[in-house]
Formats: structure tokens, C-alpha cells, sequence
């Protein structure tokens, strides 16, 4: 069974930046695609991006797109999630997953989920 641990998260002002990375253990990392999600308080758990197995394609949700960019280094078994012009609506508990389906795809297609990292924006 896959481990996934994710790191990066922090405190940062609106319209700064973060990179998150999520490191897989446990399983052939570029066998699947991957996903971050977030979680606000509140709030139920969204989709923010995904990108398939060896990095080609990848999508986000419109709230993120043109601001976050997913990437991913199979060698060394981690995805990115960079985030810039962060905004107060940001802050969440950022969760990356994987999936053996790469696409629009139901949440509960995804596994493997980390323990998150707290993402908050200040104003």
C-alpha cells in the first residue's frame, strides 16, 4: 500500500507563492496519476489539479487555472503543486492522491491519501 506525505504548506500573504510536494513510497509512482485536493474548514474536500502518469496532460479547477501548476519527477516519486497570486480563498489542508485513471474522474477513484498540509493566505 502507498504512503503518500505531503510538505510545503506554511503561512503566506495574498499574492504570494508556495510549492507543495507530495512523495509517494510503496508502489511504482509513475504507474498512476496524481491529484491535489484541499479542504477548507467548512468545507468539503474539492479538486485542484491532476496530471497523468508521465506528466503530458494535466487539469485544473477554473478556481486555480492560470495561477497553480501540477508537475511531477517520477524519479524521484514526488508531485508538485506550485502556487502563486495565492488568494485569502486559498487556505485549505492541501491532500495530494493517486489514481489509476487520469481525467475528469469521481473523487472516490483516487487513493493513497496523504496527511495534508495547512495552506493559509492571509489578506
Amino acid at each position: 500500500q502507498e504512503q503518500l506525505v505531503e510538505s510545503g504548506g506554511g503561512l503566506v500573504q495574498a499574492g504570494g507563492s508556495l510549492r507543495l510536494s507530495c512523495t509517494a513510497h510503496g508502489r511504482t509512482f509513475s504507474s498512476y496519476a496524481r491529484g491535489w485536493f484541499r479542504q477548507a474548514p467548512g468545507k468539503e474536500r474539492e479538486f485542484v489539479a491532476a496530471i497523468s502518469w508521465n506528466g503530458d496532460s494535466t487539469h485544473y479547477a477554473d478556481s486555480v487555472k492560470g495561477r497553480f501548476t501540477i508537475s511531477r519527477d517520477n524519479s524521484k516519486n514526488t508531485v508538485y503543486l506550485q502556487m502563486n497570486s495565492l488568494e485569502p480563498e486559498d487556505t485549505a489542508v492541501y491532500y495530494c492522491a493517486a489514481s489509476i485513471r487520469y481525467g475528469l474522474i469521481p473523487m472516490y477513484e483516487y487513493d493513497g491519501w496523504g496527511q495534508g498540509t495547512q495552506v493559509t493566505v492571509s489578506s
